[in-house]
């Protein structure tokens, strides 16, 4: 029985069209603080859900107070952890699977930081919560950086140390992992490579321009990734479900890098 219930929720994440993924996170307040692009909360999800991603990503508090209106428009990925802006490489519990699965969660998701000092208890959490959701019959997304204590920041993006936090997931059982990327489709290809799980990218900050997430998005997906679950630069851009409208034609429709570009001034020009 649960793994026909992981099935049917793998498949309503996943776009039936492409068997990618496109994610929307908005669980940043916890982990950075507040940030005007989710204020008011209310206000950015209708926006977001309005480019009809494939799922959104949120803590327990904000699915309960303002998911409700959304529900059956995207898949709902449950957080159940955190870093904070003063503990910044040690994610901790907040919820459970049990509850994802009362509040009607089609995932969970986890965050784990590898390469400092907390690796030892983020693994065990890790760990645990992949029997839970195997228990389940939910899929995990976890989102697994290398950027603890022991790791220099300029070698957080390199493909050894990203790889290594992409496999992480994958031997502790997780179904998608969420992480940095590389710099470029040669060196992503390698994170996919080593990792037999479903890989998918986090926005960070690649470059000045939303032609730089544009192009970006284009590379991770030559590469082979399974999708994105950005943030930030989404919920921040003043066009947010056109900016959807043309991620998902690069990630569903495999469309290219110009044709992105031009479509998304075709869309603005047409809001403006």
């Amino acid at each position: 029985m649960s793994i026909l219930g992981k099935e049917i929720r793998l498949n309503r994440l996943l776009n039936r069209t492409s068997g990618k993924l496109l994610s929307i996170t908005i669980d940043h307040s916890i982990a950075r603080g507040i940030q005007t692009g989710l204020i008011p909360i209310q206000q950015t999800l209708h926006k977001i859900v309005e480019g009809s991603p494939d799922a959104i990503t949120m803590h327990k508090g904000i699915a309960e107070l303002c998911f409700r209106p959304h529900v059956g428009k995207a898949a709902l990925i449950l957080k159940c952890s955190s870093f904070s802006p003063y503990q910044p490489d040690m994610d901790t519990w907040v919820t459970d699977v049990e509850e994802a699965v009362r509040l009607g969660a089609d995932a969970v998701s986890m965050g784990c930081i590898v390469g400092g000092t907390h690796q030892p208890e983020q693994l065990r959490q890790l760990g645990i919560m992949a029997k839970q959701a195997s228990l389940w019959g939910i899929p995990l997304v976890a989102h697994i950086y290398p950027r603890g204590n022991f790791i220099e920041k300029k070698a957080q993006h390199s493909w050894e140390n990203v790889a290594y936090a992409a496999r992480v997931g994958a031997e502790l059982g997780v179904d998608i992992v969420k992480t940095h990327y590389t710099g470029t489709s040669e060196s992503f290809a390698k994170v996919v490579e080593a990792c037999p799980a479903r890989v998918v990218v986090a926005g960070g900050e690649v470059g000045n321009s939303i032609e730089d997430y544009l192009r970006m998005t284009r590379d991770i997906m030559d590469a082979g990734a399974a999708g994105v679950a950005y943030g930030r630069f989404v919920w921040s851009y003043p066009y947010i479900a056109e900016l959807l409208q043309v991620l998902k034609f690069i990630i569903h429709e495999n469309g290219s890098f110009t044709d992105a570009v031009r479509m998304l001034k075709d869309l603005v020009g047409l809001k403006s």
